[in-house]
């Protein structure tokens, strides 16, 4: 009986290693496959988030400053004109 429970033992023991090992392979095939589909996504000229939300608040910017123009525009031109 007593090398029953060694044979169950020792076969926890391989079958613990091989998920552990097994466990660290999917660590390290997850790692690559992150790494490289960071550097094809890179090589597709994407902006990151940041960037994006930069050139969105540029863009707002000047969206403002074009209406505030615009109407100061308008304002000049119908000071400029002679009313008859």
């Amino acid at each position: 009986m007593q090398s029953e429970n060694r044979l169950f033992g020792d076969a926890a023991k391989i079958l613990t290693g091989a998920a552990g090992t097994i466990a660290g392979a999917a660590r390290e095939a997850e790692a690559g496959v992150r790494d490289r589909a960071r550097e094809f996504i890179g090589g597709l000229d994407f902006v990151s988030r940041e960037e994006f939300e930069a050139v969105k608040a540029m863009a707002v910017a000047a969206r403002d400053e074009n209406d505030a123009l615009r109407a100061r525009i308008e304002k000049l031109e119908a000071a400029a004109v002679p009313k008859v």
